[in-house]
């Protein structure tokens, strides 16, 4: 009896789900030579980010993009074998210029959190996902190779940054 009561305390279930929610998640951190103001703008407008949203070979149409609570980002990503890919976020959260907070709502489900943070006249990008569970998680990884996909969307993003600071 002893056991089950301390498996049962409260520490120990918040211990138990934070270890589950570790087998939910992927992220990455990249720190990219560009002020906060532009980082936030090329995440933010249809303009920007249809030149480098996605893994490597893939291009996007955007239809709709309203950066604000409850607001609607809707697009299709083209990919290089042709196949498309429709996606649907809502926008949870917007705290200009520092956080974005987006629901992904075409399978596979998962919520998006994109932070921004001003290191001088670079910004520190933080783009986590967090899955519905472990097993969806590794789904995603496996049938679309979300965890490569993920470092190469990053490196469209600092690779267009550069371009743009270039100007």
């Amino acid at each position: 009896m002893e056991k089950i009561q301390k498996q049962l305390k409260p520490g120990n279930m918040l211990k138990e789900k934070n270890s589950d929610l570790s087998t939910r998640e992927m992220g990455i951190k990249r720190v990219v030579k560009a002020p906060i103001d532009l980082v936030w703008e090329v995440w933010t407008s249809p303009e920007h980010i249809k030149h480098w949203w996605g893994p490597a070979g893939f291009t996007n149409t955007i239809s709709v993009m309203d950066v604000r609570p409850g607001g609607v980002w809707e697009f299709v990503m083209h990919g290089p074998d042709g196949t498309d890919y429709k996606n649907k976020h809502i926008y949870k959260e917007v705290v200009k210029p520092v956080k974005l907070v987006l629901e992904h709502v075409t399978g596979p489900k998962f919520l998006m959190t994109v932070t921004f943070e001003e290191q001088g006249d670079q910004t520190l990008v933080n783009i986590h996902s967090l899955f519905e569970s472990a097993e969806q998680l590794q789904e995603v990884i496996k049938v679309f190779k979300a965890d490569v996909g993920m470092r190469q969307n990053a490196e469209r993003m600092e690779n267009y940054l550069n371009e743009l600071t270039k100007k």
